[in-house]
């Protein structure tokens, strides 16, 4: 008896990306599919671009796509999946097509399994999916989706989470972590396996150190707090010095209670974590950009100790230093083009 693939309506914003929408309809598309090994051709989705409307649609990035089908035209879909929406403002969010975002919440109310991609999260958040659940998203966003969505319990250093009634919805980090979502469908579906299969395939890595190792922890934020404005910018040409939070306090002018409670409340860290997490930001520069060993790093940022350097990389960062630079610093043949085209760019012009 031949089994009915999996139907998979993903949904296309005009805020999506395409890389997403294609990356995982071409994905799903191969699982079970004959394409090497002794097995039969036994497709195990049949997915499809649903769209609010039917005909041409351009994306963020000015690429046009052609949904499939029309909301309109899909009562019932096994599986809803929701790529990334490039929104940055609360503005943005509001634009989001509502009836794509009620359409979504209809099919949850069916039954349907619903995962989301990336910023796709801000669209399960926005449709009120969330409401009391727990979510990731791409770092980048986070402060938008803490600030619009404060039911929503954030775990921005975990890749995947799985939330709602018998994890009925599943969402994925940033940008690539789509992957890890899609062999995370083709492992419930389709076993480990056949997730493992098209992680060869395609290349696919699990992304097993979430996305710390690529989260910038300083974010430049407009609180137009002019006290903590000249903090923060004395503190990026003196943060490699010792016990600077004393010395921040007494430019200040303002009593040290006040102050970290005005600093907290304008950057979202306490004065230490601030310069903590900005110590560690300079650091992972230097370790992807150079082969100074760990211990001169640590010394380079303000660490004389480096068990705490160590320490506090791994904190922020989700690796160690070491593991960090293995995993971040470009591969030795593109260091070299790097280098060779500045070079060229050197040289005098004939």
């Amino acid at each position: 008896m031949i089994r009915k693939p999996f139907h998979v309506s993903i949904v296309v914003f005009p805020e999506c990306d395409p890389s997403i929408v294609y990356g995982v309809f071409d994905t799903l598309w191969a699982v079970g599919r004959f394409m090497g090994g002794d097995r039969s051709d036994e497709p195990l989705f049949e997915p499809r671009l649903v769209g609010a409307n039917l005909g041409p649609m351009q994306l963020v990035t000015g690429v046009s796509i052609l949904p499939q089908d029309c909301i309109a035209d899909v009562e019932h879909t096994d599986i809803v999946f929701v790529p990334n929406v490039v929104v940055e403002t609360a503005a943005a969010l509001r634009a989001l097509d509502r009836r794509l975002l009620d359409w979504i919440k209809v099919m949850d109310a069916q039954g349907s399994q619903i995962y989301a991609a990336c910023g796709g999260a801000m669209v399960l958040a926005e449709a009120g999916l969330l409401d009391g659940q727990e979510a990731t998203t791409h770092w980048t966003y986070a402060p938008l989706f803490r600030e619009q969505f404060p039911k929503v319990t954030l775990h921005i250093d975990r890749l995947l989470v799985q939330t709602g009634h018998g994890h009925n919805l599943a969402c994925s980090g940033g940008a690539s972590s789509w992957q890890d979502l899609a062999l995370l469908l083709v492992a419930k579906h389709g076993g480990t396996q056949e997730a493992i299969r098209m992680s060869k395939l395609f290349l696919y890595q699990w992304h097993r150190d979430g996305q710390l190792p690529y989260a910038c922890m300083i974010q430049n934020v407009k609180h137009g707090d002019a006290i903590i404005e000249r903090s923060q910018q004395w503190i990026a040409q003196n943060y490699h010095k010792p016990d600077i939070v004393s010395e921040l306090v007494q430019q200040s002018s303002l009593p040290k209670r006040t102050f970290d409670r005005r600093f907290k409340a304008a950057t979202g860290y306490s004065p230490l974590a601030y310069i903590q997490a900005l110590r560690i930001e300079e650091a992972k520069q230097i370790l992807e950009t150079s082969d100074i060993a760990v211990e001169a790093v640590g010394r380079e940022v303000g660490y004389e100790d480096a068990a705490s350097f160590r320490r506090l990389f791994r904190r922020y960062a989700g690796l160690g230093p070491g593991e960090y630079r293995r995993k971040l610093q470009p591969p030795e043949i593109v260091r070299n083009e790097n280098l060779s085209w500045k070079n060229q760019r050197g040289a005098p012009r004939r």
